[in-house]
């Protein structure tokens, strides 16, 4: 059975254009993640850690058979081979960073992995794509569509659409 997953990429170091779409591409090699659909990107401010680039972020909508700790292990052996480090302090720059947002209908919270994202609604990064993306899709747990909670969210960080570069 098939369940419809939600993901935030992030990046902000080296090509962050390259970075996303390399890891959008790279998810799509896998026969267990189709229909995979993502928003514009949207360059943002750093959150707690402000003395680093900014970050380019979007969020993609796919339809997967596995279930989530599979798909968590597929986005850890992403980050990896594009050179994220397994060892990492928080909030510190990346190359890559792949958070599921939500799973289908799933509620987890382990120490390895929580569904819904309990950040997702504090952050404006997320929110803005995600309501591009599914601006009427609701968080059941929470009780409230995307665009409710857009119009809540406390984030005052800018967040703008990303004009892609042409490359050369």
């Amino acid at each position: 059975m098939y369940e419809l997953v939600i993901l935030s990429l992030g990046s902000n170091l080296g090509d962050r254009e390259e970075n996303l779409a390399s890891a959008i591409t790279s998810l799509g090699t896998f026969h267990q993640i189709t229909d995979i659909k993502a928003a514009s990107f949207y360059e943002s401010e750093p959150l707690y850690n402000t003395d680093q680039p900014k970050f380019l972020n979007t969020i993609i909508s796919c339809n997967s058979s596995l279930n989530p700790f599979e798909f968590l292990d597929i986005v850890k052996k992403i980050e990896s081979s594009m050179g994220r480090p397994k060892k990492r302090n928080k909030n510190e720059p990346r190359i890559i960073d792949i958070d599921i947002i939500c799973y289908g209908n799933s509620y987890l919270e382990t120490d390895e992995l929580i569904i819904p994202h309990p950040q997702l609604m504090f952050r404006k990064f997320v929110l803005l794509p995600f309501y591009e993306l599914m601006p009427k899709y609701k968080i059941e747990k929470i009780g409230s569509t995307i665009s409710e909670l857009l119009s809540v969210c406390q984030d005052k960080t800018n967040v703008i659409k990303h004009i892609m570069e042409k490359k050369a």
